[in-house]
């Protein structure tokens, strides 16, 4: 699912459900633990995605999301049918009676009326039944706009992939979600494949996009912006219009999306090494099973034989992973506090604390963060700006932290995780979708990355050695 937030979207959908008030909710027919089961173990052979896989997939939202017993399930069914009624124009196909049903805010009642319109549609265009189940799924998860809500199913990998190999045009830009962009889009490292055979560097300026400009009256195009990011299986060409602006000199280039290698010391999730006057430098790039107490390691490896005088946490790109190991981390450099709060929509919230049986490191902290910094990221991001553990230098982060997902089992074997629970930062604040906002803003810019500069890292160092 695309992380790409869009609010005016979500009211369309609404607007386009009807206008009659919802009825309260009913309670599910089955059991939660029939409608959407934990999986006991690693699911079987995928198959077929049938109307009564999108039906469990529905009760399984109103049931076990976060909000579910106060969302308005019209959203997800009109979602749903615009999805089958897309799909069948792309098909170049068309069903005179595939047409959306009145829906009145019953939840049973809704659903057997989709239901209903769904197999007459369906049941006349048989060759395109399993495409538009899939398509239906898929627009009825993506209609929460919960980077967190995923259905997970169909996953295959390039020929030849590896494990660490990339998948793509060899390139990371200054943007990476629309929302977020600023112009101008740049370069800021190339990892390998068709851009790194092309010659672009960091600092390159992207001026055209498949001959689109990224930006339109200052707003990112999110066509321009996800066309640089295409996941396998994705294989169509990308041209691009650059600009170097040491040399002054355009030129286009098309890059095909590939596999390829990547450095292996890029893919090491903890590295560290010492700065100067007594900084322990250690970058994190997510938070998997024993990330705290690698971090940890790395920092009790540096303090051996020298005397430190501070920690910089570089957390750029660090796409979230574990809660509990963002918890453990947190709490070598502050005991007794609250992280963070898991709420339900009726507001009962319960409080992650710190675990205090981390021994404090007693060394002041500075963390560097981005847009790229994500989920448990944020979480741990959020809880330092809070607490006053430490300080925040960079950009703010990505947004993305609904809360922590749990997998379901679907009857067709494929996997939906939904958070059940709402983060909040420590100070009761919403993280999701509008990110921690750092305590010096310290952007990186075209000529920065043509440089090989890093001004936040300048700054976190200034701030330590005050």
């Amino acid at each position: 699912m695309s992380g790409i937030r869009s609010a005016a979207a979500g009211i369309a959908l609404v607007l386009a459900a009807g206008c009659t008030a919802p009825a309260a909710p009913r309670a599910q027919a089955s059991p939660q633990s029939t409608v959407c089961p934990a999986p006991a173990g690693a699911p079987g052979p995928e198959t077929a995605t049938t109307v009564e896989v999108i039906e469990q997939v529905y009760f399984c939202i109103l049931g076990t999301y976060y909000s579910g017993a106060t969302l308005d399930a019209r959203l997800l069914l009109t979602a749903a049918f615009t999805a089958l009624t897309r799909e069948l124009n792309r098909a170049g196909r068309e069903v005179a009676g595939a047409v959306m049903p009145p829906l009145t805010g019953d939840r049973q009642a809704d659903w057997a009326a989709f239901a209903a319109a769904w197999r007459t549609t369906t049941g006349q265009v048989p060759g395109l039944r399993d495409r538009l189940a899939v398509a239906t799924v898929e627009a009825m998860v993506a209609a929460l706009d919960d980077d967190h809500a995923r259905w997970t199913h169909g996953l295959k990998r390039p020929p030849g992939y590896y494990d660490g190999d990339g998948y793509g045009l060899g390139l990371r830009a200054s943007a990476r979600r629309p929302d977020a962009a600023l112009p101008p889009l740049f370069v800021t490292a190339v990892e390998g494949g068709a851009a790194r055979a092309a010659g672009l560097r960091p600092g390159d300026i992207i001026e055209s996009v498949d001959g689109s400009a990224p930006f339109i009256g200052g707003r990112a195009t999110a066509a321009a912006i996800d066309a640089l990011y295409p996941s396998y299986p994705q294989a169509a060409p990308v041209r691009l219009r650059m600009l170097r602006r040491s040399t002054g000199r355009r030129w286009n280039v098309t890059l095909k999306p590939g596999l390829y290698p990547r450095d292996p010391a890029t893919l090491r999730a903890v590295t560290g090494r010492p700065l100067a006057r007594g900084v322990a430098y250690v970058r994190l790039t997510g938070f998997s099973g024993d990330a705290a107490d690698r971090v940890l390691r790395e920092i009790a490896r540096m303090r051996a034989g020298r005397t430190l005088t501070g920690v910089l946490l570089d957390l750029r790109g660090n796409g979230g992973g574990s809660p509990a190991e963002a918890i453990r981390l947190l709490s070598a450099f502050v005991h007794g506090k609250v992280t963070a709060y898991l709420c339900t929509a009726a507001g009962a919230c319960q409080a992650a604390r710190t675990d205090d049986t981390v021994e404090l490191l007693g060394l002041p902290l500075v963390v560097l963060v981005d847009g790229g910094c994500a989920s448990a990221c944020e979480h741990f991001s959020s809880a330092v700006k809070d607490l006053r553990a430490g300080r925040l230098v960079g950009t703010r982060t990505a947004g993305a932290v609904s809360g922590p997902a749990e997998p379901h089992l679907l009857a067709d074997n494929t996997v939906l995780t939904l958070p059940a629970r709402h983060h909040l930062g420590p100070g009761r604040e919403v993280v999701d979708r509008i990110g921690v906002p750092p305590d010096h803003h310290v952007p990186l810019t075209a000529k920065d990355a043509a440089a090989g500069r890093d001004p936040a890292l300048e700054r976190a160092l200034s701030l330590l050695h005050e």
